[in-house]
């Protein structure tokens, strides 16, 4: 008959080898064929200068902003953002605000009558991602139609043409994923590094 420091003995072991294979082993294996099969998204799908320097990551959104939080014209603009003081990664969140919240409400008449001063355009033709944060408050994505609304006012405040930033624009399109999830989108900051290539010419 066992006795109660054998049973606790082998508990110990099982305890000691579970923590070694599940623990240890298993973390080792996944994390290692992560970096094996898909190296860039297991380190953050981070996005580069083409000097090499890192400017930040695929997956979430930033803020092209000076500091007194005035978006800077030469940029294209991310959506909004609730995430702690906006694009906060340790705080990813919606405003979680229906849609009759009367400071939803209030924040989005503001946010759409800024947008259309800033673009120089009427406000209904101000695109709905424009005026709200997505869930995660991380989205670095905005709609072809956000970046086109755009393109007139980056292309002054640069003194590149028109027609130039909107094929810009045109390549940097994203479709819909496996051709039929989601809606085609444009990832701002990736849009931003491409301009950047293209006003040095």
């Amino acid at each position: 008959m066992r006795t109660l420091l054998q049973t606790h003995l082998t508990a110990l072991r099982a305890l000691v080898v579970a923590t070694l294979v599940l623990g240890l082993g298993y973390t080792l294996l996944i994390t290692g064929a992560a970096q094996a099969l898909l190296p860039a998204q297991a380190n953050g799908s981070l996005v580069r200068e083409p000097e090499g320097r890192v400017v930040g990551s695929a997956l979430i959104g930033q803020s092209w902003s000076d500091e007194q939080g005035e978006p800077l014209p030469e940029w294209f603009q991310s959506r909004p953002s609730a995430a702690g003081d906006g694009y906060d990664g340790g705080v990813s969140s919606g405003s979680n605000l229906g849609p009759e919240n009367e400071d939803l409400i209030a924040s989005i008449e503001e946010r759409r009558a800024a947008v259309a001063a800033f673009e120089g355009v009427d406000p209904t033709d101000v695109p709905a991602d424009a005026l709200t944060a997505s869930g995660s408050g991380l989205d670095p994505h905005i709609s072809p139609a956000y970046a086109q609304l755009q393109v007139a006012r980056v292309a002054e405040a640069r003194g590149l043409p028109e027609a130039e930033v909107a094929a810009l624009v045109e390549r940097r399109i994203a479709g819909r994923d496996l051709g039929f999830l989601g809606d085609p989108s444009v990832n701002v900051l990736e849009l931003n590094l491409a301009l950047d290539e293209l006003a040095r010419g």
